[in-house]
């Protein structure tokens, strides 16, 4: 490991376009639960419960899973999260893109943040459009009946003006799921001088093919627990172990 974190010290050392996609991986070491491994919520709840069509069959039961298992406000920031934040500061990260929905990258005070899979953080109405914080969600689901429901504005029916998290489901579109958002990512990483891939195992379409975009000779440096498509690829730096401790490793080579 040494010799590597040596190697991936050195490329983030001469770079100045660090582009960092971050995983549920990252958001492990502050004690949120993952998705998809062994242990993650999908061993609890088939992913139907998060998807755009159980959302409006059970908005009450969708809203207590959701609470239960994706809404964690009293999490931190790791040392992953501040050494992006403190690499960002300096100028060597220019964007961050992720899957996590718990905001804890901007809780560690970066600002250069794409939510690939939305935000916990809101909800929209899917009329009107206002936004509800997540905190007057949970007291309006333990103050009233129809909760969910937007109050602001008139619909034919009531599911037109339901209030759903800001989060991506199955099913779902998002802001960077559409030609132009996507484009625009694309485009970002076409221009990065260095991929850095933290807690993901990139095997979720379509954050799983970012990497494939970036020019020829560009170094993808994976810092994951378990295995990727991408470990064998040419300028690729792989480490297999925690992330906060080895960014904290990396940046003490710098």
């Amino acid at each position: 490991m040494e010799a590597t974190v040596k190697e991936c010290a050195a490329i983030i050392r001469n770079a100045a376009n660090i582009i960092v996609l971050t995983g549920a991986g990252i958001s492990t070491e502050s004690g949120i639960k993952d998705f998809r491994s062994r242990t993650g919520i999908y061993q609890m709840a088939p992913e139907y419960i998060l998807s755009l069509d159980y959302f409006f069959q059970h908005p009450k039961e969708f809203y207590q899973f959701a609470f239960e298992n994706l809404y964690h406000p009293n999490a931190i920031p790791n040392k992953g999260h501040e050494m992006i934040a403190k690499w960002e500061k300096q100028g060597r990260v220019t964007q961050i893109i992720t899957q996590n929905i718990d905001g804890l990258h901007q809780k560690a005070g970066s600002n250069q943040g794409i939510e690939f899979h939305g935000t916990m953080k809101t909800a929209s109405c899917l009329n009107c459009g206002k936004t509800y914080l997540t905190e007057e969600m949970v007291r309006r689901m333990n103050s009233r009946e129809d909760f969910y429901v937007c109050d602001c504005c008139d619909a034919d029916q009531k599911h037109d003006h339901f209030i759903k998290p800001d989060v991506v489901l199955f099913g779902d579109s998002g802001e960077w799921f559409t030609p132009s958002g996507f484009h625009s990512i694309l485009n970002k990483i076409e221009q990065a001088d260095c991929l850095l891939v933290l807690g993901t195992s990139l095997n979720v379409t379509p954050f799983s093919t970012f990497p494939h975009y970036r020019q020829e000779g560009v170094p993808l440096m994976i810092i994951n627990k378990g295995h990727t498509p991408y470990d064998h690829h040419p300028s690729t730096f792989i480490i297999h172990e925690s992330i906060g401790p080895t960014l904290d490793e990396i940046n003490k080579t710098l």
